[in-house]
């Protein structure tokens, strides 16, 4: 059975989907990662390494808030929300992304 390789996250992509995965609903961190790594059809997946901080910083903009709670699996852990700023922050990212991949796609069909 030949399996799909799981590729690294393009840079800047991570807070995109993150602030896209909570328009939502309030996840926690280990479910922000998986729900990434389904809805990409596990061709994308986030390390632990780098989700965290990812969202520390999301935290520290105002993009996020989050609460301690309960998860599916009875351990306490921190749900992230998205803010007004945060929906605010995945707009204008979207917009950026796909001004970008238009152009890339341009260059593609015409070079």
């Amino acid at each position: 059975m030949n399996r799909i390789p799981v590729i690294s996250m393009p840079s800047g992509a991570l807070i995109m989907l993150i602030l896209r995965v909570l328009r939502s609903n309030s996840l926690h961190g280990y479910a922000i990662a998986q729900r990434i790594h389904v809805l990409s059809s596990e061709i994308l997946q986030v390390e632990e390494g780098v989700l965290y901080p990812t969202l520390q910083k999301m935290l520290l903009k105002g993009w996020v808030t989050s609460e301690w709670g309960i998860s599916e699996t009875n351990r306490k852990v921190r749900f992230y929300s998205l803010t007004a700023a945060g929906r605010k922050q995945l707009q204008a990212q979207q917009s950026d992304y796909d001004r970008v991949t238009e152009a890339i796609q341009a260059i593609l069909r015409t070079a």
